[in-house]
């Protein structure tokens, strides 16, 4: 990537937090990672402290230690209706639940739970393309090469980032996805019909292509998944602007699952009434004009 305004910011955080890492030119990162094909003027930030989270392994592990604590995961349960007041009432397909508090982390389907209680959030839903491209030979780009995790910052074919993950979750295949997509309503996730825009995956077979010429350039597998983006991708954390008891989280905007373990804190905090450990301006709802009142 060639420097920009949001590398620099990268690397002014690590500096800061006081987090090991290295400004490579063109030609270090060449040495140091030979199999990824650069260009003049392109440089790179490299964190030896970035790695991997496998999603199922950490929502498992999440689960059984919640179990191990006396909670009990209901799964498989749409959320039908929330009826606000002390105790809050939730509907689902199978039962109805009352608690003194709740949070409310749904992801694309935010503001289908919101509106009836009398807000809406400025939030974008996205289906995204998730590539899996096959290497020429096996391994190249593996974890066990040390090939490292990469987002790709300034390219003039794309607008948005290209991030990448090293080869393991599927043998062969390495992960390099656009961090972007198109307008979806989550309902039609995996219906093909609905969606012909394929812009970002020529845009990322054109980064493969050019940049890592040991994958093929064509994807082997292309799955779906969802972001829900705020205008400025910041997160929303915060307690519904009527209803004190019922706590917000969304708008995680492609980049949440990492930090779920601070996050969950937060929301934690604000459903006991406690005082958060961070500051949460940027987070809260009121940052959007008009916004930071609830409407019936």
């Amino acid at each position: 990537m060639k420097e920009n305004p949001e590398l620099k910011t990268m690397q002014a955080t690590l500096s800061r937090q006081g987090i090991e890492h290295q400004c490579l030119s063109s030609e270090e990162l060449k040495q140091r990672f030979p199999n990824i094909q650069l260009t003049r003027g392109e440089v790179g930030l490299l964190d030896k402290f970035g790695g991997v989270l496998y999603a199922d392994h950490a929502l498992r592990a999440l689960q059984d230690a919640i179990r191990q604590l006396g909670g009990i995961v209901r799964d498989g349960e749409k959320v039908m209706e929330i009826k606000p007041g002390l105790p809050v009432l939730v509907k689902t397909t199978s039962e109805s639940y009352r608690a003194e508090n709740l949070i409310i982390t749904a992801g694309p389907w935010t503001n289908q739970l919101l509106r009836p209680l009398g807000i809406e959030l400025p939030l974008q839903t996205l289906r995204i393309n998730v590539c899996y491209w096959r290497e020429k030979v096996p391994g190249s780009y593996g974890v066990s090469q040390a090939f490292p995790c990469f987002m790709g910052l300034g390219f003039s074919l794309a607008p948005h980032p290209i991030y990448g993950l090293p080869s393991r979750e599927y043998p062969g295949l390495m992960k390099v996805c656009y961090h972007h997509g198109n307008n979806a309503d989550p309902e039609e996730r995996d219906c093909p019909s609905a969606f012909s825009d394929i812009q970002d995956v020529q845009i990322l077979s054109c980064f493969v292509r050019d940049h890592l010429p040991d994958l093929q350039p064509e994807p082997a597998i292309k799955e779906h998944c969802m972001y829900t983006n705020t205008p400025d991708e910041h997160f929303i954390l915060d307690r519904h602007p009527k209803y004190d008891n019922i706590v917000i989280g969304a708008g995680f905007s492609g980049h949440g699952f990492k930090l779920s373990p601070v996050v969950g804190k937060i929301l934690y905090e604000l459903s006991m009434k406690l005082t958060p450990c961070y500051d949460l301006t940027p987070f809260r709802i009121g940052r959007f004009p008009g916004i930071g009142k609830a409407h019936f």
